[in-house]
């Protein structure tokens, strides 16, 4: 189980960047990220509070951290 865990984690963290661009504040990122955390955690039997937990960090962080960039 420990081996999906960076898989939910990348998957909610590509999910909450969103580049659409309706979505515009870290959290709705944060939301975003963490329902795909929930549901991916969900899909691989695993612990749907921890994924989304993860998946809305995830989704917080991803620009600071460089992955998605902000809509001005």
């Amino acid at each position: 189980m420990k081996i999906l865990l960076p898989l939910v984690a990348s998957a909610a963290l590509l999910s909450g960047c969103a580049q659409g661009g309706f979505i515009d504040s870290d959290v709705e990122r944060g939301l975003v990220g963490a329902a795909a955390g929930y549901g991916a955690a969900k899909v691989v039997n695993g612990n749907g509070d921890r994924g989304a937990i993860i998946g809305g960090l995830a989704g917080i962080f991803c620009d600071d951290a460089g992955v998605c960039s902000r809509s001005r």
